[in-house]
């Protein structure tokens, strides 16, 4: 189980780091603490299945919207999205993932349809 000391992990993308609090490498399963810096964050991609977030501080926004501090958003199996940190403090997101994500590349997705909120 994570703590204070567990640390966190600058991902491949710049300004995101991850911390796992609890990850299961068979079924892709993780829950985890999510910083992005403002302005910065996760290219486009598509939850392989649901998605649970729920935003701890600052706010991100992505085709559906703006998601700010005390916002709980369910990214349902097979939606696309590219999350963006809104200018101001870190966002720092809690999530609990099942099935991991595909990146889609450099494009905003399209024709997907909206997590619900």
């Amino acid at each position: 189980m994570a703590d204070e000391s567990t640390p966190w992990k600058q991902t491949k993308h710049p300004g995101i780091a991850i911390k796992f609090l609890r990850e299961d490498p068979e079924t892709g399963d993780a829950t985890v603490l999510i910083r992005m810096a403002p302005g910065k964050g996760y290219p486009p991609h598509r939850h392989n299945g649901v998605e649970e977030i729920y935003v701890v501080q600052g706010g991100y926004t992505d085709r559906w919207g703006e998601h700010r501090e005390g916002d709980y958003v369910c990214n349902e199996a097979g939606s696309a999205h590219r999350p963006i940190a809104l200018p101001g403090d870190d966002c720092i997101l809690f999530a609990i993932a099942r099935e991991g994500i595909t990146i889609l590349g450099d494009e905003p997705p399209e024709n997907e349809e909206p997590a619900a909120s």
